[in-house]
């Protein structure tokens, strides 16, 4: 009989070659996943998802000093009491382990599990509370000498890790020589080809390729089976992965380890990062109709995380349950989805536009937002200036018989008068965190207010120099939570600077934060991380303001994502305007690269697009679905001044109606293939 490692070769072999085997999906769940890559070519070698979902570890380190011992399959043999052995399966990974093993004698194997170096030991890194100390181990008894087989249970499943140690207890001299390792991958659980990816970038810039892959492997990550959530009440020593997340087959998370939860903030950059490169967004659907389905059927309020958690009273995380359902339909257009939740929407917007008050802004009520645990006039109300402006296009979307656009555009342009005229700093030439007279300046309004259009571009400029008081070496400190750095919000800063053409200052915050941690050699090397400290640990202080165990910190958190929608969007240039990409705009920055492609697939087909840096000129590329259009603005090479172009091979037609705006020429597009070179 072929051991599970031969049948996860063959698997991945089959899979390569083409040979139509079909690989399995996570148990009874139906494949509705892709087949195949939407866009074959030379960048699929930086898609970090393993090509068959059985895999086998990479290497077996020492126990010691984690040197490399060999690589496996190798000698993997413990011999008395406490011995131990660490595997390495060179990425992150999640799901179910099986061991084959022989003994001489009576004893058990422990086994421990963590995402970071760091924590290798005979403890499992926390996922199960955060303040409770590490996981512990599970463990494989045996009581006579012979062939043994240890079968992870579903309830043990582990939804993240790079590191597994294997030690011994026995009390005698007895020996165990390991045959084999795999483990039955668990998330992504409809797809039965992992790297069957509907989107793609790629640049001359190698780390920033990493970078773009490592989002999009983290939320793959993030994308798990619906009843394999954190059990809650948590479980008093060890974990559990049983509980019931919501509706359908797989449904986004916020992290592989934990907590294994919807959480709709976190989705805010993690549903962006899954349109640009994985495409799945059915996990998506499932995360947010699970909020719809557990919303206050009296007050219209959301939770603040999806069951089994189910925390409330977070007003900022019911706005992002809001803009998600908005993010959604327009990558989808799943009107069907919007008809089906849009009276709970109605009665969701009801709630929080009622907590405006007398002056013009949002009286923030709920005690569970980011960063803040004070309550009052703060900066939670740029939150609810994007939620109106969503609203207003949703309004149109589902047919807007009560001209609820014109009346939430109205409200939104009244709190943006009120958000500029209380909480404006005209001397520091930033926002305040709240209408008082506090010198808190946070990095996630400020952020916002430029990603969202809440100022001019006179503020926008000043905002987003700013900011960069905040930067470190290794990242942007956020001053709302002191001492840490935030991937999270650092995901909506360097979409902010990119928004208003700061491109060299978004490129080299992307390589300061997440180029520092996909080349950390203690972590995954393969996704990104929940946040860390400014001193270049691993600990995170909590957005409630207490300490967690620092093995708790997820290094797998789609919320962490951002460059990976951002590269797509600001540099490759390319994003849609409305549902599904009926029109489109393509707005390429150059910063220091010399040449980027990159594309994404919606229900209406492939998009895709090019350029390159030629010669003191450029030239553009772009093949988008036939029967939808466009905008294309090509940035101006002197200031000002109209360059030579050619569309085509010819001069621009009159219907694309070439103008200078700004610093770049606007141009009317078509779908189709299209070559444009500017001189």
């Amino acid at each position: 009989m072929a051991t599970s490692r031969t049948l996860a070769r063959f698997l991945g072999i089959a899979l390569l070659l083409g040979t139509g085997l079909a690989q399995s999906c996570w148990k009874d769940t139906v494949c509705s996943g892709p087949a195949d890559t939407a866009f074959p070519g030379p960048w699929e070698s930086n898609i970090f998802a393993p090509s068959s979902r059985i895999v086998s570890p990479e290497f077996i380190l020492s126990g010691q000093n984690e040197d490399i011992l060999s690589p496996f399959p190798g000698t993997a043999s413990l011999s008395g009491n406490g011995s131990q052995l660490v595997i390495d399966f060179g990425i992150e990974v999640g799901g179910l382990i099986t061991l084959e093993y022989s003994t001489t004698g009576p004893g058990s194997i422990g086994i421990a599990f963590t995402e970071a170096k760091n924590w290798i030991g005979e403890w499992s890194d926390s996922s199960n509370g955060g303040f409770k100390g590490p996981d512990g181990a599970i463990y494989s008894t045996f009581a006579t000498a012979g062939k043994g087989t240890y079968v992870m249970p579903d309830l043990s499943l582990r939804g993240g890790f790079r590191y597994m140690t294997l030690f011994l207890i026995t009390n005698g001299t007895t020996t165990v020589d390991v045959t084999d390792i795999s483990l039955e991958i668990g998330f992504q659980p409809t797809w039965s080809n992992l790297r069957a990816y509907q989107g793609y970038f790629h640049s001359n810039d190698e780390l920033l390729n990493r970078i773009w892959y490592s989002g999009a492997y983290t939320i793959q990550t993030n994308s798990v089976p619906v009843n394999t959530g954190r059990q809650v009440p948590f479980v008093a020593t060890g974990w559990a992965n049983n509980g019931t997340l919501g509706p359908g087959d797989t449904i986004i998370v916020d992290g592989a380890k934990r907590d294994r939860a919807v959480w709709p903030g976190d989705m805010g950059i993690a549903v962006g990062t899954a349109f640009s490169s994985i495409g799945d967004l059915s996990s998506v659907k499932n995360a947010l109709q699970t909020m719809y389905n557990n919303q206050n059927p009296t007050t219209g309020a959301f939770p603040e995380a999806g069951p089994p958690l189910l925390q409330q009273g977070s007003d900022t995380y019911h706005m992002w349950t809001m803009i998600g359902t908005y993010n959604y339909v327009l990558y989808t257009n799943d009107t069907a989805f919007l008809l089906q939740n849009w009276p709970k929407y109605l009665k969701a917007m009801d709630f929080i536009y009622d907590k405006v008050g007398f002056n013009g802004l949002l009286n923030v009520t709920g005690i569970r937002d980011w960063a803040r645990w004070q309550q009052g006039f703060n900066n939670k109300l740029i939150s609810l200036y994007h939620t109106l402006m969503t609203g207003a296009n949703l309004s149109i979307w589902v047919g807007d018989a009560a001209n609820l656009s014109t009346i939430w555009s109205a409200r939104a342009s009244n709190l943006q008068t009120a958000i500029n005229t209380h909480c404006w700093d005209n001397d520091y030439g930033a926002f305040k965190d709240n209408a008082t007279a506090t010198k808190l300046h946070p990095q996630d309004a400020n952020s916002m207010a430029i990603l969202f259009d809440v100022v001019d571009s006179t503020k926008a400029q000043s905002i987003s120099s700013k900011l960069l008081k905040n930067w470190g070496p290794i990242g942007a400190v956020s001053p709302e939570l002191p001492g840490n750095i935030s991937p999270f919000i650092s995901g909506f800063e360097i979409a902010a600077h990119f928004s208003i053409g700061q491109t060299d200052r978004a490129l080299d915050l992307i390589r300061r934060c997440w180029g520092w941690y996909i080349n950390n050699p203690n972590g995954t090397q393969s996704t990104v991380i929940e946040g860390y400290l400014q001193n270049a640990t691993f600990g995170y202080r909590s957005s409630r303001g207490y300490d967690y165990d620092a093995s708790y910190v997820s290094h797998s958190h789609g919320w962490s994502s951002g460059p990976t929608a951002s590269l797509t969007t600001y540099v490759l240039g390319l994003s849609i305007l409305s549902p599904a990409g009926a029109t489109w705009k393509l707005a390429p920055q150059f910063g220091d690269l010399c040449s980027v492609e990159g594309g994404f697939t919606t229900s209406l087909g492939k998009y895709q697009a090019s350029w390159q840096l030629v010669g003191g000129g450029y030239t553009l590329n772009y093949n988008m679905p036939e029967g939808t259009t466009g905008q294309v603005i090509l940035p101006c090479l002197s200031a000002g001044k109209f360059p030579r172009i050619t569309v085509d091979g010819l001069p621009v037609p009159a219907d694309m109606s070439a103008q200078i705006v700004g610093s770049g020429v606007v141009l009317k597009a078509r779908g189709g293939s299209h070559q444009i070179v500017v001189r």
